[in-house]
């Protein structure tokens, strides 16, 4: 059987191959796209990360396709209602990150509020000690939102206590066991955004949360509070963040995901691509003006991206391929 395994890392290729004997296997540091699709027409088994967006064109071009493995808890780079109308089985890992995110959310938390990446920049940059610039916020005493509690926000509660911070939460699927565990208190999302000082957010991207924060209710947001987003960039409206940040809305943001961030890293690519629309083209935009904003820290998607947690997400793949090939597949998505 043909597997396409793509945006990989060297080190993976060995233990795919000692672990999936018997099989046909493609291997490629690139993204799989609609440029290049066609030259793996074969494929019956899919190996992705996050790049590699998996559109009803792509499917189409790849007719023996059976199986998408996808390297990440989140799907929204699949086309699923598509692959279940096609019969293609999707896979993902669930649980891999839950302690590596929650590590990486509360470092651009505290970077962000005792501005340690600005004290750090300007002693490389100046070899100044002047501190006229550098004096930042605890998070001793701050309210803490969270929008979403599952894995990696029930983990970033029980941090955030540590941190001696009020917290209040918000989830369409409240956990009021651990609610009551934690002695926390869940909240609409209206009531989160006017009290919580900082807000985390760690729910999926789908139709029910993209632009969650919004034009409309960004306005609501406690003046002055600081924004960290490590879950996806399209759960928040990039023209509301820039307004609230420049409205003095939001003191800061902290972000390792970005709306339209697949297309930021071909963007030179895309210049000459007729199809790019208006809105893709003012988000890319965006992008960078939040970019050159002294507030705003960014990171390249690198949350997930310790050693523990990427062996984990090789571990789960190769059992979610076994499992498949087995006829009884585990991990699967459902389609909306």
């Amino acid at each position: 059987m043909k597997i396409g395994f793509f945006e990989a890392e060297g080190w993976e290729k060995e233990i795919l191959n000692k672990e999936l004997q018997g099989l046909d296997i493609y291997f490629s540091n690139e993204w799989l796209t609609k440029e290049n699709v066609e030259n793996f027409k074969d494929i019956e088994i899919l190996s992705i990360f996050v790049c590699s967006q998996i559109d009803k064109e792509v499917i189409n071009s790849l007719p023996n396709l059976k199986f998408i493995a996808t390297r990440s808890t989140g799907f929204d780079h699949i086309d699923v209602n598509y692959c279940k109308e096609k019969g293609i089985v999707v896979s993902n890992v669930p649980e891999y990150g839950t302690k590596t995110v929650t590590e990486w959310t509360f470092g651009l938390m505290i970077n962000l509020m005792r501005k340690i990446y600005y004290a750090i920049d300007q002693i490389k940059e100046t070899e100044s000690f002047d501190l006229g610039n550098l004096r930042g916020e605890e998070l001793f005493g701050k309210t803490l939102g969270v929008i979403g509690t599952g894995r990696i926000g029930k983990e970033i509660i029980k941090i955030a206590k540590a941190f001696g911070m009020n917290i209040i939460a918000f989830d369409v699927y409240p956990d009021e066991k651990f609610a009551q565990e934690q002695n926390i208190q869940y909240v609409s999302l209206e009531n989160l955004l006017q009290n919580a000082d900082i807000i985390t957010i760690h729910v999926n991207l789908n139709s029910s949360t993209y632009h969650l924060i919004n034009k409309e209710n960004v306005k609501i947001i406690k003046r002055g509070a600081y924004l960290i987003n490590t879950a996806r960039g399209g759960i928040v409206e990039t023209e509301a963040l820039v307004y609230a940040l420049k409205e003095g809305i939001l003191k800061g943001a902290a972000l390792d995901v970005l709306e339209e961030e697949t297309e930021i890293k071909e963007e030179l690519e895309l210049l000459v691509k007729p199809e790019l629309k208006t809105e893709e083209i003012k988000t890319l935009w965006q992008n960078h003006i939040l970019m050159k904003m002294p507030n705003v820290l960014i990171t390249p998607h690198n949350a997930f991206n310790s050693k523990e947690a990427v062996s984990r997400i090789l571990a789960t793949t190769i059992d979610n391929i076994k499992a498949f090939l087995s006829g009884n597949p585990i991990n699967t998505v459902k389609s909306n």
